[in-house]
């Protein structure tokens, strides 16, 4: 198995940089893939980004990266609140996973406290912006035991 870790992403994250600028930042999702790989290939891994609107394809790319990933950095958005499938996909997969939001959901509405995706991750960051993502790869390559080169 190569060592990749797939990097999953949620309703309207396509439209990163363009979408509630003040609450989610100017950086595109294309950013945020260069800035994953940059730290990625640092621990000797790749990373793939991977973005749906469609709660059944995040479900599909879980099952995917069973057999083409060692982990999983998911921003599931909306459906971090909502979706017991991508909970339950989650659970079928043997690797470490990540939970990333950008904003800090804690400051925000009230339903956006609770993540069903929280109770599979090994953790969460939010409220770092798209940083978050990056601090997450990092914290993949320790959780996978690797070292920076």
């Amino acid at each position: 198995m190569t060592r990749t870790i797939y990097v999953l992403n949620g309703p309207n994250l396509n439209l990163l940089g363009k979408r509630q600028p003040e609450i989610y930042g100017h950086d595109t999702l294309e950013d945020v893939a260069a800035a994953c790989a940059k730290v990625a290939a640092e621990f000797g891994l790749t990373s793939q980004l991977h973005q749906s609107n469609h709660e059944g394809q995040i479900v599909d790319l879980i099952h995917e990266a069973r057999e083409k990933a060692v982990g999983i950095i998911i921003n599931p958005a909306a459906f971090t609140h909502t979706s017991v499938a991508i909970l339950d996909a989650l659970h079928t997969f043997e690797g470490p996973v990540l939970e990333v939001h950008i904003s800090n959901v804690h400051k925000r509405e009230s339903f956006r406290h609770h993540s069903y995706v929280s109770l599979r991750a090994e953790g969460v960051i939010a409220g770092f912006g798209v940083e978050g993502y990056a601090l997450a790869m990092r914290r993949m390559g320790t959780l996978l035991a690797v070292k920076p080169t």
